[in-house]
């Protein structure tokens, strides 16, 4: 594929609407921007969808959905079986003598297509803008003939293969975590090893050791400086432990303005919105940084909490992730705030088996889950790289 020769996507797929009648009996799924079609029982564990699924749509295998709203998110699929989806998808065919469903598939949830979606979207707020077939229609999708859209897909799927590798081995050094620190300190919902209870506050030398990031008014964007400074660290840093490097920084001076929202080396720090409870402890390598506004920090006393520990107890613990559950509810977004998060309840075991515990985790596990990261960061600049030339008529 030397050139990338662009067809309207109208142009080879059309909108299908079909309706399942009270008595279909078929599968549910759902549609992810991860896995695409999935079993909605089997995924969510629960039943997310309605009970009566009269007026569900019906999408025969080889059809593509998405959701409506999240398109922006990759929130497609080819469906892999008969099955009913909920009326919030939109599905599709695509005419298979012009196109191949999974190379329009990984097209359509690759970045080149995900910076488009914007301009197709209809709605006041950009999270809830919905994006229908007959606007989505219009985008131009490269399109190769058929054996090259075949050719392309299995090298993906390859590249993409290897990353779900790497991803289950950090699945499985977490369930290795998970393992050793229920048999240091048992079950933290039972507690059978007696250890006492405390609030969050109560882990503290002073009231501002937990905070929250700067509310909009007291950070522009404007201030932000793209190369060098003091650097400004987001939810997206938090959910890979800090091992992506930030491309925002503020000046000295300002930093200097918004000290109280530094975070330092050995600060526990979670995020309060989006992936609430979410948390990472700052490396000891990186220079003292500033969080955003969607950041809590946390600041322990060493003398009775090692961050180590409790990092793994707001990982692990079904106890913390049911009141973080709670705390975050009722809002149209789901977050977390500093008063809240002061009141929320842990257990304390003695500080010297904390530090027994930190030394086994630091020594053994984080070594391999920081190496194992690092290959995954890898295998996704590989993939990106690989998806950017496919698309672009260049591999």
């Amino acid at each position: 594929m030397t050139s990338a020769n662009f067809t309207r996507l109208g142009d080879f797929a059309k909108e299908v609407s079909r309706r399942a009648a009270s008595e279909a009996n078929l599968p549910v799924y759902s549609v992810t921007k991860h896995q695409g079609f999935v079993p909605s029982l089997e995924y969510f564990r629960k039943q997310v969808f309605s009970r009566d699924t009269k007026g569900y749509k019906m999408v025969a295998a080889g059809e593509l959905a998405y959701a409506t709203i999240h398109l922006d998110e990759g929130s497609i699929g080819v469906c892999p079986e008969a099955s009913l989806i909920s009326p919030m998808y939109t599905v599709f065919s695509v005419d298979e003598t012009k196109a191949n469903a999974n190379y329009l598939e990984r097209f359509l949830k690759s970045p080149q297509a995900l910076s488009a979606y914007p301009a197709f979207a209809k709605g006041s707020v950009h999270r809830r803008a919905a994006i229908s077939f007959g606007r989505l229609a219009e985008l131009p999708v490269p399109l190769p003939a058929l054996p090259e859209q075949r050719r392309i897909v299995a090298i993906l799927d390859k590249a993409d293969a290897l990353r779900a590798k790497r991803r289950e081995a950090i699945t499985k050094l977490d369930q290795l975590l998970q393992s050793v620190f229920l048999e240091m300190f048992g079950d933290p919902v039972t507690n059978p090893k007696g250890w006492r209870m405390a609030t969050c506050e109560d882990l503290c030398r002073t009231r501002d050791d937990i905070k929250c990031g700067p509310f909009g008014t007291q950070l522009a964007q404007a201030e932000y400086q793209a190369s060098e400074g003091v650097p400004l660290w987001g939810i997206k840093h938090v959910n890979v432990n800090f091992q992506v490097a930030t491309h925002e920084y503020l000046s000295e001076e300002k930093a200097s303005k918004l000290s109280q929202y530094s975070i330092e080396s050995g600060d526990l720090v979670m995020t309060r919105k989006g992936t609430v409870g979410k948390c990472a402890i700052y490396p000891d390598d990186a220079p003292p940084g500033v969080m955003h506004s969607d950041l809590l920090r946390f600041r322990v006393d060493r003398k009775i909490c090692n961050p180590i520990f409790l990092r793994d107890q707001f990982r692990i613990s079904p106890l913390v992730k049911s009141q973080l559950e709670v705390m975050s509810s009722g809002a149209i977004m789901p977050g977390i705030n500093v008063s809240k998060l002061k009141k929320l309840s842990v257990f304390v075991p003695d500080i010297e088996f904390q530090e027994t515990y930190a030394k086994v985790v630091t020594r053994s596990i984080n070594d391999l889950s920081t190496s194992w990261a690092k290959s995954i960061e890898a295998t996704d600049r590989l993939f990106f790289s690989l998806q950017h030339r496919a698309f672009s008529g260049k591999l």
